[in-house]
């Protein structure tokens, strides 16, 4: 088994670079997006960003698995708190209200609290079908990133408190309301994936986002754990379950 990792690791890289090493994994770092002829058809898995991943997981045979671009705005109003739409951003642009606004799956769309729909990036930068998720401006007190596998939470930490990097343990609280979630929504998740929730300024959980296993830092969670969710979330092809079909990127 071999862990494909970018040209430039994050400190959660290194970790889950290292933590793979431990166990016995070939470790590849490529230089750029180009996939060496004798890496193909083997059984690689990937940590790594969306674009890297775009380029390189083709030719390795690697499916990247990712919630469903609308899946938050489709939770029930329980588990978000907030109202949550998905919309294509020719439509934001038309909003006359303060909103936060992020992309689903990646980083192309930077996640803000933006005034109104005026000051989202313009035409010129991004194409006019690109989905956006749209949703009510809610403030968090302390927020937990959740690494599922199975139904199950495997681990976990807390990584803000008030907006602001704050590395803790994960809470009792944040693990039970990640389970209530899972029992309630988890056949709507590929089998590894990463959710991140918080308690608001309300003192009610809610869900933040969910995000690729394979693109997420660890924070302080248990690094052979989340390991083990970054594996099955980025790995071969002949590897997928027939549950996670509808997932892959």
């Amino acid at each position: 088994m071999r862990l494909i990792l970018p040209p430039r690791l994050t400190a959660s890289a290194r970790t889950l670079r290292d933590t793979a090493r431990r166990r016995g994994l070939r470790i590849t770092q490529l230089p750029d997006s180009t996939v060496p002829g004798e890496l193909l058809g083997g059984d690689a898995h990937l940590h790594a960003g969306p674009s890297f991943a775009d380029a390189v997981a083709p030719a390795l045979g690697i499916l990247p698995l990712e919630a469903p671009t609308d899946w938050l705005a489709r939770l029930p109003t329980t588990f978000v708190r907030r109202e949550i739409r998905a919309m294509p951003i020719r439509e934001a642009y038309g909003l006359r209200r303060p909103v936060f606004v992020k992309s689903p799956n990646d980083k192309s769309i930077p996640a803000l609290v933006y005034a109104d729909g005026s000051r989202l990036p313009g035409p010129d930068a991004v194409g006019p079908e690109t989905v956006v998720l749209v949703s009510d401006v809610v403030t968090f007190d302390a927020e937990y990133r959740l690494y599922m596998l199975d139904g199950q939470v495997h681990t976990g930490s807390r990584y803000a408190t008030s907006g602001r990097l704050d590395l803790g343990p994960l809470s009792p609280g944040a693990h039970a309301f990640g389970s209530d979630l899972l029992a309630a929504a988890g056949h709507t998740l590929p089998s590894a994936i990463v959710v991140d929730v918080g308690t608001t300024d309300t003192g009610q959980w809610a869900v933040v986002e969910a995000n690729a296993a394979w693109a997420s830092g660890c924070y302080v969670s248990d690094p052979d754990r989340a390991l083990d969710v970054v594996l099955r979330a980025a790995g071969p092809a002949a590897q997928l379950a027939e549950r996670d079909a509808a997932f892959v990127r």
